[in-house]
């Protein structure tokens, strides 16, 4: 074995084998396709699906016309069309009238579709018109198959229509036949018995039994000479099916085990031998090698259905043929794989590789003066070599003339549109030459100066803002004090003057409050607070700062749910300041949470970072944005009668960022979410 294993004639011969088993795999799995395969598996003609199928074109029929259609005046009033295909039909015109200028923005979408409806009524009434233009052409031709059934004989009646291609009405008469199916109102009668036992048979039932059984008669029988010519066909199909698949009990794993023998010994001389040997036909590149082997499997089966109309005979010469040729490019890919070649040794990576490398060597080497020297060299040179096909080298070299100079006036006319003052303006150039990179520079300098106005913009809005809010906070306790001190001044009662005095206590509280909010808040945005960063223990100190607003989470009967990891985690931040963030957030959730519900606090490990997310319900309505509400002086409750400042959340952020963390807010609905993200503590 090991002399012989690896000699040519070993290979040539196993080959030859190899063709056979190939070729007779594929004529006998030809001639299973052209007969029923199934019929070798059932025990006689009426187990087999044959059998149903001579009757389930005509169930179907009779199905639709009965079930479906009914008639011509059901069809004609739309009573087979359904309500889904013509409210989708309703959705698209709708979707059309949304986009038209008759839909009006400012009313509601219900009276935007009455509109609609009113509006679009022709169009409407001209879709239903077309489904039962649709529903009546089908009604017509099952009338007309019914005229084409000559067998089985069969008699069928709603109550009102009846089908028939016999004579015979009754049921006794249709029973006189060798094979029959009765479905008489509730009762089925299925005969020869066996029948019964075919798998296939719901392919029929399943269609009856669709169909109101109260009026429902169908009647099929089938006669001798129709029977008899049937099953001896079957018969000759079930015989040849059997001795095709005995026939591929050999020829399969003949084929398998020779292909598999010839993939190990091609390429080499022996077992041991290391080095992969190719020859003449192992130079065609791999890439052409699978487009030839693709075009002989399409001329294969072009030239297969060509034969099973004109020649059966040629099948199996022409199947050895192009088997012949395919397995010898097919081993020609399995040496090129053993030789790690099978990209390598394609034209498409060779003519990619070469141009790669020309290009990278312009690009390494060469500035744009150099670029523009070698192309003006280059071109001449090129068209010289590529004489024969000057027009094609004419037309690339005019296209890429023409694409730059493209390129050249979008730059110039986006140049024109910036210094005119359209910042939003964006030169899109595609590519990645100079005129791309030019372009994606200027885009960068207008996106910068546009950002600029806006936070210019910004800036100034919320100064206003600020401004606004600020005197309106203020003036309301002040307001309340000059009040309260002016009645203090006239007032001889006592216990008026100490109730004054206490509502000049809470207003000048409040007003400090404010101040120091304020005041807080601007060390917060400027950065102008020390920051000591340090390894803290988040799990203990939410754990802890709890505890601390106990009384407050009572107060307001809230109950805080806590899901965090069993072991603990770290994180590198400033501990006074993470706590006031943290009091910040939680402040907001006893001032704005729905009282009596759950919140969530979650703490997350990230990897390299730690996330805490807090979660409540909010107790009135967020007709705000998470932007919006992150903004200064801005609150959940629009009315401003809460004794919150609205800086709250704008300071918990400031801090948050000031130690190299993240913090953002989410709404959803009535959901509120507040979203902490700390570095984790390394000890590197």
């Amino acid at each position: 074995m090991k002399k012989y294993s690896h000699s040519k004639l070993t290979k040539f011969i196993v080959f030859i084998i190899m063709i056979a088993f190939f070729s007779g795999t594929i004529t006998t799995l030809v001639k299973i396709m052209t007969i029923p395969f199934n019929s070798v598996l059932q025990k006689s003609y009426f187990e087999s699906a044959a059998y149903i199928q001579e009757s389930q074109g005509l169930i179907s029929d009779l199905t639709k016309l009965m079930g479906e259609f009914k008639n011509e005046e059901n069809i004609l009033n739309g009573g087979t069309i359904s309500e889904d295909e013509l409210k989708d039909k309703e959705e698209e015109l709708y979707f059309q009238f949304q986009n038209s200028k008759k839909y009006n923005p400012k009313l509601s979408e219900e009276e935007n579709y009455e509109q609609f409806k009113k509006e679009y009524a022709d169009e409407i009434a001209h879709e239903r018109d077309k489904f039962i233009q649709r529903d009546l052409r089908e009604y017509h031709l099952l009338l007309q198959n019914m005229d084409d059934y000559e067998t089985p004989l069969f008699y069928a009646s709603d109550g009102t229509n009846v089908y028939t291609n016999t004579t015979m009405k009754e049921r006794q008469e249709f029973e006189t036949y060798p094979a029959f199916f009765i479905f008489d109102h509730y009762d089925q009668e299925i005969y020869p018995k066996e029948t019964r036992e075919n798998d296939y048979l719901y392919w029929i039932t399943d269609q009856v039994n669709e169909l109101d059984p109260e009026n429902t008669v169908i009647y099929l029988a089938f006669p001798d000479k129709f029977l008899n010519t049937n099953i001896k066909e079957w018969k000759e199909n079930s015989a040849l099916s059997a001795k095709n698949l005995y026939k591929l009990t050999y020829l399969v794993p003949g084929f398998i085990l020779s292909f598999i023998y010839l993939a190990l010994v091609t390429g080499r001389k022996s077992f041991r031998d290391q080095e992969v040997h190719l020859n003449v036909i192992d130079k065609l590149y791999n890439d052409i090698n699978v487009l030839l082997c693709v075009s002989l499997i399409a001329l294969y089966t072009v030239l297969l259905d060509l034969l099973f109309e004109m020649n059966n005979k040629m099948i199996l010469p022409i199947t050895v043929l192009i088997a012949a040729i395919g397995f010898v490019l097919i081993f020609s890919l399995i040496k090129h794989g053993k030789n790690k070649t099978l990209i390598k040794h394609t034209l498409l990576y060779n003519l990619i590789s070469q141009f790669a490398h020309f290009i990278g060597d312009v690009y390494r080497n060469g500035s744009l003066a150099v670029k523009t020297v070698l192309l003006a060299v280059g071109y001449p040179l090129l068209v010289a070599l590529t004489f024969f096909i000057f027009p094609v080298t004419l037309g690339v070299a005019a296209w890429f003339a023409l694409k730059k100079i493209k390129s050249f006036n979008a730059i110039q006319a986006g140049v024109e549109e910036i210094k005119a003052g359209n910042l939003q303006y964006h030169i899109d150039i595609k590519g990645r030459g100079e005129f791309a990179r030019l372009a994606e520079n200027i885009n960068s300098i207008t996106d910068g100066l546009r950002n600029a106005v806006d936070n210019e913009l910004k800036s100034e809005r919320l100064k206003t803002e600020l401004i606004t809010n600020v005197s309106h906070d203020i003036r309301t306790p002040l307001t309340s004090i000059i009040t309260y001190v002016d009645l203090l001044k006239n007032e001889k009662d006592p216990t008026k003057i100490e109730e004054y005095v206490g509502v000049l206590d809470q207003k000048s509280k409040r007003l400090k409050v404010l101040t120091d909010n304020l005041f807080e808040a601007a060390k917060a945005s400027s950065g102008d607070i020390p920051v000591h960063l340090e390894k803290i223990d988040i799990i203990s100190l939410i754990n802890q700062g709890l505890g601390e607003v106990g009384d407050k989470i009572l107060a307001r009967n809230l109950e805080f749910k806590l899901n965090f990891p069993a072991d603990k985690l770290f994180v590198t931040a400033d501990g006074r300041l993470l706590w006031r963030s943290i009091e910040n957030v939680l402040s907001n959730i006893f001032k704005y949470a729905l009282e009596g519900s759950r919140v969530y606090v979650d703490i997350e490990d990230l990897g390299n970072d730690v996330r805490l997310v807090f979660k409540n319900i909010s107790a009135s309505e967020l007709n705000i944005s998470a932007d919006e509400l992150m903004e200064r002086f801005k609150r959940g409750d629009e009315s401003r009668t809460s004794e919150g400042s609205g800086l709250g959340l704008s300071i918990a952020k400031s801090l948050i960022e000031i130690q190299r963390g993240k913090f953002s807010i989410q709404i959803d609905g009535d959901l509120f979410k507040a979203i902490i993200v700390l570095p984790k503590y390394s000890q590197e």
